[in-house]
């Protein structure tokens, strides 16, 4: 039972049998689809006893029977298309040989995509569907205008936290005409990068929160709710109160999701018996409020795998803690320990030296490949499981002060939709951020699927991007800029300086300013006077308005949509 993958989201196979889903569910598959009817031939396994063994397996099972030698009808073309737009992802389809559950999926993908990019994507998996060239070919693009029905917007905004405001303030900025909504459940909204001077003492969490009424730019329609559903092919989201939108283009800007539950026992005990976190607005004082206490003992500080967005907060937080400990002569005092799940310190090695030199300084114990699994809060235990040479340690270790970064992944409502690719996040290109199978989508931020660093600095640089080509695509142009995979990662070794990592795709390194007037593969006070001073106020009066400094889209390098 080979399956044969014509894109990252969709493979078909022969004839699944009810023991095949368990090979199936081990390669990653999470939902199956079966087009072929029953009692075609006299050995066939029914396709209920393969629905059974998918609910055995926790994956979604769909029957859409097609009759062989015949062509699939609009109602069951219709009906692919709910399927592959609404089941999780990966998705293998199936019949006798496969030929059809390609057959389908090309026909269920024709007005959305063009034709010759269905039929290249079938030839690449070996199969051959030119005899559906001309029926491909026929099906209209989908209109713009409205839908009966649903509200309308000429463009969709889907989250209002950073990436959200900023690609919204862009777009008005340049055409202040447009029907532009905002969908974004939340009252408030939070400068996030300012966590961590607030666990070090440095801020106050009030002012790292502002109203979100007060951030919405003008002109645009703030619609305080939440999206249940993603809609691609029908250009429409539902939203958690079963309102309807559609939209010419939409841009997808939810964010990552915080996985607290991931850790057994870590819910129950965030905020007390000294365990925190920097990466909640309540519980940064409490980081703080624990340094301050802290005179002697043992205080670990954890990162998870990736991804994670500010893959330097974990760390930042340490050594502020550790600054702080040392100013007030106790660090001698306090054994320090830092558990990431990740092979190195940090992912650009250009700037590891640096950092060692403090992890040196402060005496601290860094532990690679150390991932936390589960916390005992009132007996102040962690568990970590740690890669060795011969495999995998489980080691119980006991703490004074405990600060955790969660496991992080896309949104429930992102990764069980049409718009993810294989690793959940919206499936973008990297240059363009245009969605690679729905041109009419766009993303920016955490919730994107490239390599890119998930940080404020990042979302500055891409919402300019996103809205050039957002308002080329309403034109019905191709897109005109292109982003680096620019991000940075002000990491705060000591209260005062600031090592200033910045780059791009692949790790190169990206300065903003010259090297004679900040290095930042070197600790410096420019640095911490930007972040301190300059990096909020270009935050709240400069991205979140629309203001691109330094930071004007640049033109589009390759020819890739």
């Amino acid at each position: 039972m080979p399956t044969n993958h014509i894109t990252e989201r969709y493979a078909v196979s022969p004839q699944v049998a009810p023991q095949d889903v368990a090979v199936l569910k081990s390669e990653g598959f999470r939902s199956i689809i079966c087009f072929r009817p029953d009692g075609e031939a006299p050995e066939q396994p029914e396709a209920n006893l393969v629905a059974e063994a998918a609910k055995a397996a926790d994956m979604a099972f769909v029957t859409i029977p097609v009759k062989a030698g015949t062509v699939p009808d609009d109602s069951q073309i219709q009906a692919t298309r709910a399927a592959l737009t609404s089941l999780p992802a990966p998705i293998v389809g199936y019949c006798r040989s496969g030929t059809r559950a390609a057959q389908i999926w090309a026909l269920a993908e024709a007005g959305s995509r063009p034709a010759s990019d269905i039929l290249a994507d079938a030839a690449r998996a070996g199969i051959d569907l030119g005899g559906l060239k001309s029926r491909l070919e026929a099906v209209p693009a989908p209109s713009m205008p409205s839908r009966e029905g649903a509200r309308h917007f000429q463009v969709l905004v889907i989250g209002g936290g950073a990436g959200g405001l900023s690609v919204a303030a862009s777009l008005l900025k340049r055409d202040s005409a447009l029907a532009l909504g905002i969908v974004e459940p939340s009252e408030e909204h939070f400068y996030q990068p300012g966590w961590t001077l607030v666990g070090g003492g440095v801020f106050k969490a009030a002012q790292t929160r502002r109203r979100e009424q007060d951030l919405i730019p003008k002109g645009a329609v703030w619609l305080k709710n939440a999206v249940e559903l993603f809609r691609p092919e029908a250009r429409e989201v539902v939203l958690e109160d079963g309102t309807v939108l559609s939209y010419d283009a939409l841009i997808v800007a939810t964010g990552i999701s915080l996985n607290w539950d991931a850790i057994p026992g870590l819910t129950e005990t965030l905020g007390k018996n000294g365990v925190t976190s920097n990466y909640r607005y309540d519980l940064a004082p409490y980081t703080w409020q624990l340094v301050e206490q802290l005179k002697g003992g043992k205080a670990i500080f954890t990162q998870p795998p990736m991804p994670i967005k500010c893959a330097g907060a974990p760390q930042k937080a340490m050594y502020l803690a550790c600054d702080a400990w040392r100013r007030r002569g106790v660090l001698k005092s306090i054994s320090v320990d830092f558990n990431t799940a990740t092979p190195g310190l940090f992912g650009v090695k250009e700037f590891v030296p640096a950092l060692m030199n403090y992890v040196r300084d402060y005496d601290i114990a860094l532990h690679l490949g150390s991932k936390l699994v589960a916390v005992n809060g009132p007996e102040r235990i962690a568990v970590f499981e740690r890669k060795t040479e011969t495999g995998v340690d489980r080691v119980e270790c006991a703490f004074d002060m405990l600060h955790v970064v969660p496991p992080q992944v896309s949104p429930k409502v992102v990764r069980e939709s049409a718009i993810a690719g294989s690793d959940g996040f919206v499936e973008v290109n990297p240059e363009t951020l245009q969605h690679v199978r729905y041109p009419q989508i766009f993303a920016l931020g955490d919730v994107i699927g490239t390599s890119c660093a998930k940080t404020a600095a990042a979302v500055r640089v891409q919402a300019p991007v996103v809205a050039t080509n957002v308002l080329a695509f309403l034109k019905r142009k191709d897109p005109v800029s292109g982003y680096d995979g620019y991000g940075a990662c002000p990491l705060t070794v000591e209260n005062g300086k600031i090592v200033l990592a910045e780059f791009s795709y692949g790790g190169k390194l990206a300065p903003t300013m010259p090297k004679w007037l900040l290095n930042g593969q070197k600790a410096t006070r420019l640095a911490w006077w930007l972040k301190k001073y300059v990096m909020p106020a270009l935050y709240w009066k400069g991205m979140l308005k629309g203001h691109e400094l330094f930071v004007a889209p640049k033109p589009l390098k390759s020819s890739k949509k």
